[in-house]
């Protein structure tokens, strides 16, 4: 339904050039949204989809593994959308003090969004609404070293700033200037904490992750923000008890209809053809993550078995697989310390599941000392829908 121009152009200097900038009206939108036909039927997908993920986090054998791992993967994600090159081998290497093979300040903003992302959950356990004060504190988190170090960490910008093109009046969007977001944020914050009416979980995800991205608040950090808004919403509203819903992976797929969508709510209004772009990302990669945990969970049971036939090892192998499953990447230290194991009964272990007959672990350095390894069929598994 196109309902027009969501907001007003107002005038705005940016680089020092005159340009209009865009600012959006609060939510929800008027005319209310058409929930029906096809959109009504996508939706009710997207939720038997967060359903079945939110009872296949309940049943597996220890779900904060799981999480572990694929917050991770999302990190890796969300920072690549925003052109970092690390990859999610990097990042545990980076955890365990290895070297990465990318630029350290790539590898760094990874991991500031795994502490963003882990800050923000534990804060909506604790009980807090989603306000100012808590995206302040996360994008702190998000921005502690690495490029954005310098960018106002958890500070709205104070300048005006324009999205595509080499100059604010050419550009393809300029959000609202510096003097606007304070009434921006506060009408975003007030729609997500259901003032004054209550919205559906899921459609306030999605209402919320486009103005978040509208309204640009920050100098840096604004989309690696704003998609990690979207599993602390259904958090917060009960639709997920495990934040394990990141939709990073989609839209890097779809990046071109991502901000075509985004730009078109702006311009026309039609906020049903975001909705019916955003549930299918949500039933997608709902339904992928059930996949991956099961297949992990598949993974355990069938190499634990595969361990037993090593006779008076099998005990030990199988108790370094359990520390594998936690850190995929590790060195004889992290496993002695995960396993209580000595560092030689470690040792053995890892030489006797890198050979052929076996093949569980890589060993990545080459090297007689300080060797790391790779669980390389966990990250496989990981790894299997990021193309």
């Amino acid at each position: 339904m196109e309902r027009g121009l969501t907001g007003q152009y107002v005038s705005s200097v940016a680089g020092g050039v005159n340009c209009k900038a865009f600012v959006p009206a609060p939510l929800p939108p008027t005319p209310e949204l058409q929930l029906s036909g096809k959109l009504h039927s996508r939706i009710s997908q997207a939720m038997l989809a967060l359903g079945r993920l939110d009872a296949i986090s309940t049943l597996l054998p220890d779900a904060q593994l799981f999480l572990y791992s694929y917050v991770r993967k999302e990190a890796v994600m969300s920072s690549q959308i925003e052109g970092t090159q690390s990859s999610l081998s990097d990042l545990m290497l980076y955890e365990m003090e290895g070297m990465p093979g990318v630029p350290m300040d790539d590898v760094q903003e990874v991991s500031c969004y795994v502490n963003a992302l882990s800050l923000g959950v534990q804060r909506i356990r604790e009980g807090h609404p989603i306000t100012f004060r808590l995206i302040s504190e996360l994008h702190q988190a998000l921005m502690t070293s690495g490029r954005g170090i310098n960018k106002a960490p958890g500070e709205f910008r104070k300048n005006s700033v324009w999205i595509g093109g080499h100059r604010a009046d050419e550009a393809t969007f300029v959000p609202p200037p510096a003097i606007e977001l304070a009434n921006c944020w506060a009408d975003l914050e007030r729609f997500i904490n259901d003032v004054p009416q209550e919205t559906d979980p899921l459609i306030k995800a999605a209402l919320a992750h486009v103005q978040f991205e509208t309204i640009h608040p920050f100098l840096d950090g604004n989309g690696r923000l704003g998609r990690l808004l979207i599993p602390l919403i259904l958090v917060s509203g009960g639709v997920l008890s495990q934040p394990l819903l990141y939709l990073s992976v989609f839209f890097k797929k779809h990046r071109q209809t991502y901000y075509d969508r985004l730009q078109q709510v702006r311009i026309s209004g039609d906020w049903e053809s975001w909705l019916l772009f955003f549930v299918d990302a949500v039933a997608n990669t709902a339904s992928q993550a059930v996949d991956t945990a099961q297949a992990l969970n598949q993974l355990r049971q069938t190499h634990r078995q595969q361990l037993e036939p090593l006779g008076r090892l099998a005990t030990s192998a199988q108790q370094v697989l359990d520390v594998l499953f936690e850190q995929p990447i590790a060195n004889i230290n992290t496993l002695v310390k995960g396993s209580n194991l000595t560092p030689a009964t470690v040792g053995k272990v890892m030489d006797r599941l890198s050979q052929p007959d076996i093949a569980l672990v890589k060993e990545l350095t080459g090297q007689k000392r300080n060797r790391v390894f790779a669980y390389s069929a966990y990250i496989d598994i990981l790894n299997q829908d990021q193309t």
